[in-house]
């Protein structure tokens, strides 16, 4: 069989596990309210996709070497059907949490394994290629799920919508599809070691790690909080919309940012969130859904279209040899940005009111923002120290 033609239904693979990992999203506000729960612990619910995710990126990138690539794959995808099923037989937040742990665990296998395997795949030297495909069937994964699920409460409200059938059909038929993919990673590594990566820093890692990692929060918060403020002012039903435009859309501009130097990137991305977060929270407060979709669309184009690619671009540049190890670091501080701010920003939405919590969490981004432009210089270093080893 030809790897060759078979790299589309791995394109597909991907996007259906990345499809289940927000589709509950816009039905958090009714798993609070079946357990009588506030924002805060939608929130803990939501972060519990961070405790899956980033024990498996320090401990597990190796798996697929050892067990293979499309058994990976399989696992993965096995386990997204394990928590849709779960979300629609059992509707509450308690069931949120380990649905969405299941999900890290399987979203961190996958990203451990999806670009090694479509290069192998498609059988070229060609890396970019595979890369461009791994990107673009995520990053619409990752929108695609809440936007699903709104357009099915749109038709019917219920706890089980037609999304969640369609995901799991769809998840069934993708493993017939991997099934027939070949095997690339026999006999790789038979070493326990290999499994073992852990992340490294030097200053250009924690500097793009800041960067994504304010911007990964703000997407935290459209994700798990904006559908409790909406659903609030009867607005719940277009949280997946604005979920999907905070993830999906920032693909438009992976291409501009693909021509631009990775700290430019960076920095034009930072420049557009803080705007971008500021019509985000008036839009939730005042309950105006044009601002917000507005908003979550600017804040995609910074998050993952100028910063992501700009900041993933820049610390592969800067690490030498130790590229999958520092590309371990980024991710660390980026998933520690999905989780931690959101929590508390959960936490005074309970305590305090929405009103407070949002301008909380715009100082944290404006004071972030501050500490990066001012602690730019480090860069240099960092970069005249490996430019050298890259010419």
């Amino acid at each position: 069989m030809s790897t060759r033609k078979y790299n589309k239904y791995l394109a597909f693979a991907l996007c259906v596990i990345t499809t289940s990992v927000n589709i509950q999203g816009p039905l958090y506000a009714i798993y609070a309210r079946n357990d009588g729960y506030g924002v805060l612990a939608t929130t803990v619910a939501f972060s519990f996709y961070v405790l899956g995710v980033i024990p498996v990126l320090l401990a597990f990138g190796g798996l697929s070497d050892r067990i293979g690539r499309r058994k990976t794959i399989l696992i993965s995808l096995g386990l997204s059907i394990a928590a849709t099923a779960l979300m629609m037989f059992y509707p509450y937040t308690r069931a949120l949490a380990v649905a969405r742990l299941l999900l890290g665990v399987g979203t961190a296998l996958m990203a451990a394994t999806a670009t090694a395997y479509m290069i192998e795949l498609i059988d070229s030297s060609d890396t970019a290629r595979a890369t461009t495909w791994v990107t673009a069937s995520t990053t619409i994964g990752f929108g695609l799920g809440p936007a699903l699920t709104t357009v099915s409460l749109l038709f019917y409200e219920t706890e089980q919508p037609a999304s969640f059938f369609l995901m799991l059909i769809s998840a069934f038929l993708s493993i017939v599809l991997v099934w027939r993919l070949q095997e690339t990673a026999h006999g790789r590594s038979n070493k326990l070691g290999s499994m073992l990566k852990l992340p490294y820093f030097n200053r250009e890692v924690i500097w793009y790690g800041g960067g994504i990692l304010i911007c990964w929060a703000t997407t935290g918060l459209v994700l798990s909080i904006i559908p409790s403020v909406l659903a609030t002012h009867g607005l719940a039903r277009y949280a997946g919309i604005s979920s999907m435009l905070a993830i999906s859309c920032g693909l438009l501009f992976q291409p501009i940012a693909r021509k631009l130097d990775p700290q430019v990137s960076c920095k034009l991305g930072i420049l557009i969130l803080i705007p971008a977060y500021t019509l985000l929270a008036w839009g939730a407060l005042h309950a105006n859904l044009p601002a917000i979709l507005l908003a979550a669309f600017l804040a995609s184009s910074s998050c993952y279209g100028f910063v992501y690619l700009g900041g993933l671009l820049g610390v592969t540049r800067s690490a030498g040899n130790e590229q999958a190890r520092a590309s371990a670091g980024y991710f660390l501080m980026a998933y520690m940005g999905f989780s931690i701010p959101v929590i508390f920003t959960g936490l005074i939405v309970d305590k305090y009111g929405a009103d407070i919590a949002f301008y909380a969490f715009g100082f944290f981004l404006l004071l972030g923002a501050l500490v990066l432009f001012a602690s730019e210089s480090v860069l240099k270093v960092d970069r005249a120290r490996f430019e050298p080893n890259n010419s």
